[in-house]
């Protein structure tokens, strides 16, 4: 008679159950405080098992449509003296985050069978299906003792994911010889991407609202100075710079340097780092007999107006050359060509992490992950990721982002 698993893998079964007749699994165990003080009995491993082979809960959570909110909306809504912001935005949470969830799981089922067996792929799979039922064990949240147990599990899974996008990187540069279809992959790590910013900047806010902190409402920048967010990031780049060649160039800022408006600086503190660190290493390997004096500047305009802010990136660092336009925005997996090695990843690229823990969440560079995740991010943002190269010159980067002040149309979190 056959077994439930030989029946699995002849009926089809899902994805995960599959896979775990081919492979060894790691389990990853939650001890949420928040969630074992609100639960009326510790769960058993018995039902955390059950739990993980259950996918109707899954299903149901992925048929529903998420409710995304627009910035002006979270904005807006602000603090209440009394508290009760804390209780509907962790209602909202409850709610809303275990449907994203799943509809990224459903994206993991969707993946094809040899990639999506890959340890280190099936492992995000496993914490994402494991935080599924963290969050909707969870009871619904009645009163601020039961928000203030749901902050503690909310961030918990926030450190739980912290890695995530490195962990997909080095899976997917595992399993490239496999991969048949490009654009099914690219279409699954953008939307895996893009709502995990999103999830990740709910819970930060909703984190961030617990806090007083000046010309702040969450994680929203009441009054955010893009030179000043840019000008931290290149400090960073350039003592990284110096410290692999000894050398960087200076980096230069015109335009409208003292305008301030409200934005989320988040999804900032991931793209703008990427894109000085090509611009920087660009200009140094193109000029590797010049001394530190002799280099040409990198440049970042600045410019804003009522509709959106743009940010240009301006370096002397050769272009780009023909044969790569087509792929400088793409997902590589790889360093193994000089190309990626020079634009994204490479010598550089493996001495920038995320300091501040910034939407990445961890090392990225070397994995070719850096340019298109940024690109995505800036699309998801409701604005673009473009440049523009001379070869034999240099390359400008143009990153343009709407405001959030509700006067225009804005993206949806």
């Amino acid at each position: 008679m056959a077994t439930a698993l030989e029946r699995n893998l002849v009926l089809g079964g899902t994805l995960k159950q599959r896979c775990r007749a081919l492979l060894p699994t790691r389990g990853i165990a939650y001890s949420s405080k928040g969630a074992a003080e609100a639960s009326p009995q510790p769960r058993d491993k018995s039902r955390t098992v059950q739990s993980f082979y259950n996918q109707s809960a899954i299903d149901v959570a992925a048929a529903k449509p998420s409710v995304r909110l627009t910035p002006t909306t979270i904005l807006y809504s602000g603090k209440s003296p009394d508290g009760s912001h804390l209780l509907r935005s962790a209602q909202y949470l409850h709610k809303e985050l275990p449907v994203r969830i799943a509809h990224r799981i459903a994206g993991f089922r969707s993946l094809p069978f040899i990639v999506g067996c890959n340890p280190t792929i099936l492992a995000v799979h496993e914490l994402y299906t494991q935080t599924f039922y963290l969050l909707t064990d969870f009871p619904p949240v009645s009163d601020f003792e039961s928000e203030s147990r749901y902050s503690e599990t909310v961030q918990q899974v926030l450190d739980d994911h912290k890695d995530v996008v490195t962990q997909l990187a080095a899976g997917f540069k595992e399993c490239r010889k496999h991969i048949k279809q490009e654009e099914l992959v690219k279409t699954f790590l953008d939307r895996t991407l893009t709502s995990r910013l999103g999830m990740r900047m709910l819970a930060e806010h909703h984190i961030a609202l617990r806090q007083d902190r000046p010309n702040h409402v969450g994680i929203i920048n009441t009054a955010m100075r893009p030179k000043e967010v840019i000008e931290k990031w290149a400090d960073f780049v350039k003592q990284v710079a110096v410290h692999k060649y000894g050398k960087s160039p200076p980096i230069k800022y015109n335009g409208h340097l003292t305008c301030s408006f409200p934005y989320i600086q988040l999804p900032l503190d991931y793209i703008i780092p990427e894109l000085l660190k090509n611009a920087v290493r660009a200009t140094v390997e193109n000029h590797p007999d010049s001394p530190e004096s002799s280099l040409p500047p990198v440049t970042v305009t600045i410019a804003n107006n009522d509709v959106d802010f743009i940010i240009r990136i301006s370096d002397r660092g050769g272009g780009i050359e023909h044969e790569h336009l087509g792929q400088i925005m793409q997902y590589h997996f790889s360093t193994a060509s000089s190309y990626e090695g020079q634009y994204d990843g490479g010598l550089l690229g493996t001495m920038m992490t995320q300091p501040m823990d910034g939407p990445a969440g961890g090392p990225m560079h070397g994995f070719g992950f850096g340019l298109p995740t940024s690109r995505a991010y800036a699309e998801y943002l409701g604005g673009t990721l473009t440049f523009e190269t001379l070869q034999g010159i240099g390359t400008d980067v143009y990153l343009r982002l709407r405001h959030i002040d509700g006067k225009y149309e804005s993206f949806r979190i």
